[in-house]
């Protein structure tokens, strides 16, 4: 019945246009090269005439006027705040300048954009293991998680319930009006595609050119469908991992099997915690802190994995239990994400999803179950917006790239998300997360082409990796 709902609304409101916002916009110097300019849009896009929020945007200004072709809104994913990453960032999306003046908006609840300043900061495992070992340590880290959403609610005030891409995608309509946009040029990375997917959903008529790199998928109601690829894709990762041993001197085991070395290494984990001595008085590693501490996605991180492995198979698992260097994702990041994936987190279905996965990736691609708890386990949930398949008609061309090797934003999901929209076309590439961002020579000059042309690449067009 909820689900009914939550349909039957947004159909009720597909006719509200950011007609309701004040759409005036001018722009000031705010450094970095950056200009910056506010509007004003609904908290509530169901009630337009409600209380009324912010928005910050910031441009990066086409370099020659000459040869401006209009204007590029680009997401670079998160969800997270996107003037202050633009600002550091802003030279992997140059090139785009020399056609268009590029153009950010901070989301609805971050920074620039009527920023809601959680009390609380969001829990996270201070040594990296988002896996979590036992019923009782998930329990405590919920009872956590469920403290910092309430705390977030209370700070949100009138945004409490409006944090997801149904709302965001007519901000970004908004924005597009403020622009003097008939149509609207999108570039999105990452997180950034659902909300491009949600956008053409509500709006095809005014899409323009839009580029959408490593989908995120909001369109499939299944979670395991959703995971499975996620988990083969890593899988996939452990096996590529294997072979560059296998051919690489520099690789600490290279001469032995890599996935043997793995398999013994958790089997003897997950009976004992392995001593990590260079850790701390006490420290192990126990399977789930190797599972989560394992980078096998990125061909760089490799050499670092062959040693830990290597080591602790030796007896000394300190190099996988050794203070984590990584940071939590933006505290309210995970309030936008799991109104948007309202994920099933009690602990008995997030066990219950890991057995279905270990069943087709044993190894590694089984911890694929996890991350999503991690981010929405004992968040209150109000009004979420959740995936479900769209069908669009009357959309322009739309080009969509996917990475082979992530899996984070798989393959699948790309070609899901293709199917879906009329005219789309999949551009494969040899490579993981984030194309264009990351540098990905061949991405960049179909993404270039289309952008400024229309032109889409040919069917079964594959990209090499980034160095090729």
């Amino acid at each position: 019945m909820k689900k009914t709902i939550i349909a039957v609304l947004g159909t009720m409101l597909l006719p509200i246009t950011p007609a309701a916002a004040d759409t005036r916009l001018s722009w000031q110097d705010c450094g970095d090269g950056l200009q910056c300019g506010r509007i004003t849009v609904p908290a509530d896009w169901a009630v337009p005439k409600g209380e009324q929020i912010t928005l910050g945007l910031a441009k990066l200004s086409a370099r020659d006027p000459a040869a401006r072709q209009g204007t590029l809104v680009l997401n670079m994913g998160g969800p997270a705040q996107q003037i202050s990453v633009l600002r550091q960032a802003k030279g992997s999306f140059a090139d785009l300048t020399r056609w268009f003046d590029v153009v950010v908006f901070d989301p609805r609840g971050f920074e620039a954009s009527a920023e809601v300043r959680c009390p609380d900061p969001a829990p996270w495992a201070a040594n990296g293991e988002w896996v979590f070992p036992d019923r009782a340590t998930y329990a405590r880290y919920t009872a956590q998680n469920r403290r910092f959403g309430l705390g977030c609610a209370d700070a949100a005030g009138p945004l409490a319930g409006k944090l997801n891409s149904w709302q965001g995608a007519r901000d970004l309509d908004a924005v597009r009006a403020a622009l003097g946009e008939q149509n609207l040029n999108y570039f999105g990375n990452s997180y950034g595609t659902v909300l491009g997917v949600a956008y053409a959903e509500d709006f095809p008529s005014r899409v323009g050119r839009m580029y959408l790199d490593s989908p995120i998928d909001h369109t499939n109601r299944s979670w395991t469908e959703w995971l499975l690829p996620r988990a083969t894709t890593k899988e996939r990762s452990l096996r590529r991992f294997a072979d560059w041993c296998a051919g690489d001197r520099s690789c600490a085991l290279h001469g032995r099997d890599a996935l043997k070395v793995w398999d013994e290494v958790m089997a003897r984990a997950a009976e004992r915690p392995i001593p990590a001595p260079g850790a701390g008085a006490g420290a192990t590693a126990g399977a789930t802190l190797i599972a989560s501490r394992a980078a096998v996605t990125f061909e760089a991180t490799w050499p670092e994995l062959a040693k830990s492995l290597a080591e602790a198979h030796a007896g000394d698992a300190t190099r996988f239990a050794k203070p984590f260097p990584g940071a939590a994702d933006p505290a309210l990041s995970r309030i936008t994400t799991c109104a948007d994936f309202p994920y099933p987190s009690a602990y008995r279905e997030v066990k219950a999803m890991e057995t279905r996965l270990r069943r087709v990736a044993p190894r590694i691609g089984w911890t694929a179950a996890w991350p999503m708890a991690n981010l929405c386990a004992g968040l209150p949930q109000r009004t979420p917006f959740p995936p479900h398949p769209v069908r669009p008609r009357g959309l322009p061309p739309i080009l969509i790239a996917g990475g082979e090797y992530d899996d984070t934003a798989p393959p699948a999901h790309a070609r899901r998300i293709t199917a879906q929209l009329d005219g789309a076309r999949h551009l494969t590439a040899k490579g993981g997360h984030a194309l264009y961002w990351s540098g990905n020579p061949c991405v960049r000059d179909h993404v270039h082409r289309y952008l400024t042309t229309g032109q889409l690449p040919p069917t079964g067009t594959t990209c090499g990796p980034a160095s090729s």
